[in-house]
Order: C-alpha cells, then sequence, then structure tokens
C-alpha cells in the first residue's frame, strides 16, 4: 500500500511542475521583483504544508508506511529531517542562482528569455537529482564507507568557494562553451528565441543554447554539492526526494526575487561555506557520533541568519569589493564584527527597554524614567535617539525652571 503513497506524492509534484512551468509562465514575459517574491514565499509555504502531511504521514502509520525499515522513524524526527533538509537544499540553491546570473549576464540573455533558460533548468534539475538519490541511496545502503566520501566532497567544494574570488569566474573557460564552439559557430542575435540558426549557410547556435547548457550543467555540479548533504540529514528514501524536489520548486521565482541584489547578499555565500563544512563533519561522524537533526537545524538557521544580517550591516565599501576571495570577507567580518555586533545588542536591548517604557504609558510603572533609560542605550550607537534623548533633556530643564518659578 505504501506504493499508493508513492503514486500520490508523484502525481502531486509532477502537478506542481506543471503549475510552475505551463500555467505560471505561460509565454516570454519579465517577472517583476514583487511577483517573484510572492510566488517565492507560496512555494516555501507548499513545502511547510507538505511538512505537516509528512509528520502525519508517520506518526499515524498511514497505510503501513512507517512499518518499512526505512520508514521506520517518529512523525516528529521526520517532520524535522524534512524540514532541515528542505532548509539545506533551499539555502544551497541560492549560490546556484549567483552562478546562473553571472551566465545570463555573460551571455547577455535579454529578461524576458531567462525565464525560459530557468525553466529547462528545472526540469533538468529534477532528473538529475531523481537519478542522483537513486544512486547516492544505494551506495549508502552498500557501501557505509561511502559516507566518508561524501564527506571529503563537501569540505573540497568548501574550501573551493572559499578560496574562490567574488564575481570573478571565468565562464568563457567552461569546457561545454569551448566544446560546443569547437564544432558550431556562434551567432550574436537570438533568432527569435531558437537554439540553433544559420551563419553563411552553416548551422550555428544562439547564445540561448549556450545558455541552456551552462545552466543544466551548473545544476549537476551543485546536486553533486548537495545531494551528499542531505544524507547527513536522512536515509530515507521519501525524504531525500520530496525536500530535493520542493526545493527546486519555485527556483526560477527565487532567482529573479534577488538576482538583481546579488552583491548585496555577499555574505550569504559565506554562510553557504560554513553550512558545507558543517555538513561535511556531520556526515563524516554520522556512524560514530550522530548529530541530531534538531541541533542541524538551530545551527543551520543561525548561520544562514548571521549572513543576512551581515549582508544587511556590513556595507559593500566596508569590504574589498576588487573580486577579493571569499577567505578576505573573514578577515572584513573579524575587523567589523565587535562594532556590529555591539550595534545590534544596543538596538535589540534598547529598543526593549524603550517599548517596556512605552507600554508603562497606561500600565503600572515609572514610564517616565525607563524611556529616557531606554533612550540612553539606543543613544550609544543612533545620532536619532541621542536627539531625542536631548529633547526630553530639554523639556525636562523646562518643567523644573517652571516649578521652581
Amino acid at each position: 500500500m505504501t506504493v499508493s503513497i508513492w503514486i500520490g506524492v508523484v502525481a502531486l509534484i509532477i502537478g506542481l511542475l506543471a503549475l510552475d512551468l505551463v500555467v505560471l509562465n505561460r509565454g516570454a514575459r519579465i517577472v517583476c521583483v514583487k511577483e517573484s517574491l510572492v510566488w517565492t514565499v507560496t512555494w516555501v509555504a507548499l513545502a511547510l504544508c507538505f511538512n505537516v502531511f509528512v509528520y502525519f504521514l508517520y506518526e499515524n502509520n498511514w497505510l503501513g508506511w512507517s512499518d518499512l525499515a526505512s520508514h521506520n522513524v517518529s512523525g516528529r524526527e521526520a517532520a524535522i529531517q524534512f524540514l532541515t533538509g528542505f532548509l539545506m537544499e533551499k539555502s544551497l540553491s541560492v549560490d546556484n542562482i549567483f552562478v546562473i546570473a553571472m551566465i545570463f549576464s555573460y551571455l547577455k540573455i535579454p529578461v524576458v528569455e531567462q525565464q525560459r533558460m530557468l525553466l529547462w533548468g528545472i526540469l533538468g534539475a529534477v532528473g538529475l537529482r531523481v537519478i542522483m538519490i537513486t544512486l547516492g541511496v544505494a551506495l549508502m545502503a552498500r557501501f557505509p564507507w561511502i559516507a566518508y566520501l561524501f564527506g571529503g566532497l563537501l569540505l573540497a567544494t568548501a574550501v573551493k568557494m572559499l578560496m574562490t574570488r567574488q564575481g570573478n569566474v571565468n565562464i568563457s573557460r567552461n569546457p561545454l562553451l569551448i566544446l560546443v564552439r569547437k564544432f558550431y559557430p556562434v551567432v550574436d542575435d537570438f533568432k527569435g528565441g531558437y537554439f540553433f540558426s544559420t551563419l553563411n549557410g552553416s548551422r550555428a547556435v544562439t547564445p540561448l543554447l549556450l545558455a541552456l547548457i551552462l545552466v543544466v550543467s551548473t545544476n549537476l555540479i551543485f546536486a553533486l554539492d548537495s545531494i551528499p548533504a542531505i544524507f547527513a540529514v536522512t536515509q530515507d528514501p521519501f525524504l531525500v526526494f520530496t525536500c530535493n524536489v520542493f526545493s527546486v520548486l519555485g527556483l526560477h521565482a527565487l532567482y529573479f526575487t534577488i538576482a538583481g541584489h546579488v552583491e548585496r547578499f555577499r555574505y550569504i555565500k559565506l554562510s553557504l561555506i560554513f553550512i558545507l563544512i558543517y555538513f561535511a563533519i556531520k556526515i563524516t561522524l554520522i556512524y560514530y557520533y550522530p548529530i541530531p537533526n534538531i541541533v542541524s537545524l538551530v545551527i543551520i538557521g543561525s548561520i544562514l541568519t548571521l549572513g543576512m544580517l551581515a549582508s544587511l550591516l556590513i556595507s559593500p565599501r566596508d569590504s574589498d569589493e576588487g573580486a577579493a576571495p571569499l577567505f578576505n570577507d573573514l578577515v572584513v567580518l573579524a575587523v567589523l564584527s565587535y562594532r556590529q555586533a555591539r550595534r545590534i545588542v544596543v538596538l535589540v536591548l534598547g529598543t526593549s527597554v524603550l517599548l517596556v517604557g512605552v507600554a508603562m504609558i497606561v500600565l503600572p510603572g515609572p514610564a517616565v524614567v525607563v524611556i529616557p533609560i531606554g533612550l540612553g542605550i539606543l543613544a550609544i550607537e543612533f545620532a536619532w535617539a541621542r536627539r531625542w534623548l536631548q529633547k526630553i533633556r530639554q523639556t525636562a530643564g523646562k518643567i523644573r525652571q517652571r516649578i521652581r518659578h
């Protein structure tokens, strides 16, 4: 009876793919940031809803699902595994988006054509991941020592990303591009969105075909990174498959949400490096010191949060934008971490005290004392708080003078 669940889930995924690829994206058009953001949130919400289904599927043993050895975990643990895997895969896909953005920029792909390339890339990504998941599950079951190989692969990828210069990936030296150009000339225009054209009577390719080849190959490379990482979270084929597919769904929406702000999120890539290092350690220790997935979930969330805060608080001019390796970003963070950490602490503490003081205006308590204290804390770092504190002091001084007279 478990086959029925697999059939139902696969049918659901096919339906969602059809919705994503056909219904919602008919025709070449420019996708605005607002629309892409809405759909990004929608796809994440769908994944969370599916996670609820995962919980009840494993917890209630629907159709004898949990009787199988590969599914013999509680609903809570299954839900944590799915959520951890989904969050990890979704975060790693951000780096994939950065590379795809560089590909489109290098080949000068029009925005209206980028969506079509992304949709083909999603289909390729799903197919590649199905193949690699099947192979990975078989290898992990047959050769447990393969976990060490996966850990080494993740660590090597992290080191390579760390030493790679920001935005300095030389796409022109890609072996696939060199191979295609060896056999076919490349025309400069896009010939109405076709992959092939003619040049001087000979068959030629357009930049769209080059973009498609690079996008699919990029998805393959990132699958080689992310699939080993997911086995550090779970080896349940169902959870591995579903969290991978749900992370790929809506990839094009996520692309149009952040592709125009790649430089703004430079420290996200640094976060992904630490995530890869963590999962390299986790999968290496999987048979000796298994790290609970709830711990992994907290670690991933914390690393991503720190990356987001660093990206938002550290302006590009504070760091070396000269295509420096990501290793240099660690130096920047080390120099700026105290200042930024102090700013965050002051903001959180001062705001909390200020809000308590404001609440005391209507609730019992010394609001006239607590509010200035909150502003005083905020004034350590923020000029607007110093101005407000000065106004309060001036007002208090005037009141004292009136009382004396």
